[in-house]
């Protein structure tokens, strides 16, 4: 039985150092770039080969040995990926300090899956969190219809209805000056761009996205997705914007798309140094990971950040709840993340690859 189990931990270890360096292939295809994803899952299974290897083991060779010292190196990659969004790191986005007259920002992001009914659910959670801000994903003329509820609470909104997966409405009490749809690399997957009024004199930009994901059933290539994310991102940087960007990203915190977006954009996570906040899906608790997010500015930091219970979508809304502090960006006590000359350049050339690949994919789905 020891043997049978020893080699099981063989078999394992060795396809968990086959899928790390699997991930490392410089190709967008949704069968290499789907790696990124369960990083948390991997660790999971690299602990369970790595005892089962220790444990169960009679007599150790050359191979053997390689393999041990292959997984050990896979281990501490994927806990490199994954430890900066635990406690174990240092916080990326500082603590909000109780200010009388702070201006907090309270905004809740919920794909709500097109074909979730149970839109009450919905409705009651915002009715009970009362957040200024709330972005739906997925949602449709129903959802839209079902919503009409909140709009006393919600003067100002975009609604952008839609029965393909990529709806998206915006609500918020504080006022939106000029929002606009756009649809930047595919022509039917929209994003919302608006700047926000937090007081008399002090406006900010709100971005709100959902990219089309590298799956077998929707994108072969990540490149209309990467491409969206790093053009806002360079936008933000070049027009030196004080920023909020959230969404469902359909990518991981820890990818090297998201990584590289921070730096070009040179906006700040809330999770890192905090916890995981794994949205979907709500259905497998062992597979689970972060595809819905929210950045930031330096020049706010963080009040709250939590998962909220199910509303019968895949997905796990989030609430978080931000404050509006410039001095401490001013200060210098949250440094933003920097482009290297590098990462400018390989972001231009994803914009411009995810430019012709979504133009390709604009024109399948118009046919």
């Amino acid at each position: 039985m020891e043997i049978v189990l020893y080699n099981c931990a063989q078999y394992l270890a060795g396809l968990m150092v086959f899928v790390t360096v699997w991930g490392w292939l410089p190709l967008d295809h949704w069968w290499v770039r789907g790696v990124d994803f369960p990083r948390i899952q991997f660790i999971v299974l690299a602990v369970v080969a790595w005892l089962g290897m220790v444990v169960f083991a009679t007599h150790w060779q050359g191979v053997q040995w390689l393999l041990f010292v292959a997984l050990n190196l896979a281990l501490i990659f994927q806990l490199r990926m994954v430890l900066p969004y635990t406690r174990f790191w240092k916080k990326e986005v500082k603590t909000a300090q109780q200010k009388a007259d702070a201006i907090q920002l309270k905004i809740m992001v919920s794909n709500v899956l097109t074909p979730n009914d149970n839109t009450q659910a919905l409705i009651d959670k915002v009715q009970q969190k009362q957040p200024d801000i709330l972005m739906t994903l997925e949602s449709d003329q129903k959802w839209e219809q079902a919503l009409t509820q909140i709009e006393s609470d919600y003067p100002y909104s975009v609604k952008v209805p839609l029965d393909n997966l990529y709806g998206m409405h915006l609500y918020s009490k504080f006022e939106l000056i000029e929002p606009q749809v756009k649809y930047l690399i595919v022509d039917d997957i929209p994003s919302i761009h608006t700047q926000l009024r937090l007081s008399a004199d002090k406006v900010i930009w709100l971005y709100c996205l959902h990219p089309m994901p590298p799956s077998p059933t929707e994108a072969e290539k990540s490149t209309t997705r990467d491409a969206e994310l790093l053009l806002v991102g360079r936008h933000i940087k070049e027009n030196n914007q004080t920023a909020i960007l959230a969404g469902d990203l359909n990518d991981v915190a820890w990818s090297k798309t998201t990584r590289m977006f921070q730096r070009i954009s040179g906006l700040l996570d809330p999770r890192i140094g905090r916890h995981f906040i794994n949205t979907f899906h709500v259905d497998y608790p062992f597979l689970r990971w972060a595809l819905d997010h929210i950045f930031h500015s330096p020049s706010f930091t963080l009040v709250s950040i939590e998962r909220l219970e199910s509303i019968g979508s895949d997905h796990f809304p989030v609430l978080t709840t931000l404050q509006y502090e410039p001095e401490v960006m001013m200060e210098q006590k949250q440094n933003a993340p920097t482009a290297s000359v590098e990462d400018k350049i390989e972001t231009q050339e994803t914009i411009a690859e995810g430019i012709i690949e979504g133009q390709r994919v604009s024109a399948e789905n118009a046919s």
